[in-house]
């Protein structure tokens, strides 16, 4: 079966189990030290309740490692709600008086899919969140996730009508440069060419406004081997330099509940990748890369995220959330480097050639 039909219905089948969600739980909010582009600060981070990812609720099933659908209350919500929820969460964080005291503050807003989707976020909805923050003297960056498809100049322009000078940056989930991998491993449904439009969008509105974009790399999709999975995430950092992204976020592979990769996980047919494999990265990255590039560190030595060894993991994930802010590289070692290293330097030799139509997943 190919992989947008099982991912579908593995999608369609989480769908049909999920429990009914209440609506006022699904908002969320948490505040912390963050790298800005004005240097280290604090960032709001925020999850607003939205229908669902329109690409994992459409035909495609979405992408093969994500979970969106799981976190979102797959019905129509009224735009007053939306707004209440985020005055309920903004309003949790005394981030006035941080400002008051020098730090520089930004706003990262989570829609568990594309904020410059009218469909997911209503204009309404999106305007209004927007002049708050346009009104807030405090915040100075707005970081929002879309997909390629919705970034489009006029919607650009109304954006800027409201936030005037502020910095806006759109993170896009490019995941890889390999288009085979992006196709047929993750599902993504775009192209390079689709990702290189929008990028061109953000950097022609560079000349009218304070904008910014941000290339999201994931670190070992399924059907891909240790060394494969980091010299794609290396040569995908390059590639965005290459096209004009302002900075990459590599995301390391974590099961989440609900889709392709738990079910190969299950099946003992994936595991996430090593830390040693997310350092070889984001250490590289920063040899060879100019732009800066961070390292996210969630899910790091649990069951269904990247592991080392237990004496190692948890050191190892406080060294890389240092190493983001000051762009530096990590050394470490460890006993269980060896055994990474041989996975690495050996993780070719039985890897299978079955076509993925193929592919025993049942």
């Amino acid at each position: 079966m190919e992989i947008r039909d099982l991912t579908k219905e593995i999608r369609d089948k989480s769908i049909e189990y999920a429990k009914p969600k209440e609506l006022d739980r699904l908002s969320t909010s948490w505040y912390q030290e963050d790298l800005l582009y004005s240097g280290k600060g604090k960032t709001i981070f925020l999850i607003l309740p939205t229908p669902g990812c329109s690409w994992a609720l459409g035909p495609s099933g979405g992408c093969t490692m994500c979970s969106y659908i799981s976190d979102c209350y797959l019905k129509p919500i009224e735009t007053p709600k939306i707004i209440e929820l985020f005055e309920k969460e903004l309003s949790k964080w005394d981030y006035a008086e941080d400002y008051k005291n020098g730090d520089k503050i930004a706003i990262k807003l989570f829609a568990s899919g594309s904020f410059l989707n009218p469909e997911e976020v209503p204009k309404e909805a999106r305007d209004y969140i927007l002049q708050k923050l346009a009104d807030s003297e405090e915040i100075s960056e707005i970081v929002v996730e879309s997909r390629p498809e919705y970034v489009k100049k006029e919607v650009l322009d109304e954006i800027f009508e409201i936030i005037g000078d502020k910095l806006f940056e759109i993170s896009i989930g490019l995941e890889t440069s390999n288009e085979e991998t992006r196709l047929n491993k993750i599902n993504k449904g775009f192209n390079n060419k689709t990702f290189e439009k929008a990028i061109n969008t953000i950097k022609e509105a560079k000349e009218q406004y304070n904008i910014k974009s941000k290339g999201y790399i994931f670190v070992k999709p399924i059907l891909l081997s240790e060394r494969e999975a980091i010299d794609e995430a290396i040569e995908t950092a390059s590639y965005c330099e290459d096209i004009g992204v302002d900075r990459v976020s590599c995301c390391p592979a974590t099961i989440h509940r609900g889709t392709l990769i738990e079910r190969l996980w299950k099946r003992g047919s994936y595991n996430p990748p090593w830390i040693w494999s997310t350092i070889e990265v984001i250490n590289t990255i920063r040899d060879n890369v100019k732009i800066p590039a961070l390292m996210d560190t969630s899910g790091f030595g649990s069951r269904r995220g990247p592991y080392n060894c237990k004496k190692c993991n948890k050191e190892l994930k406080y060294k890389i959330i240092d190493s983001n802010f000051d762009q530096s590289k990590i050394e470490h070692d460890c006993d269980c480097k060896k055994e990474w290293i041989a996975e690495v330097k050996f993780s070719d030799l039985n890897k299978s050639k079955t076509p993925t139509k193929h592919l025993p997943l049942y």
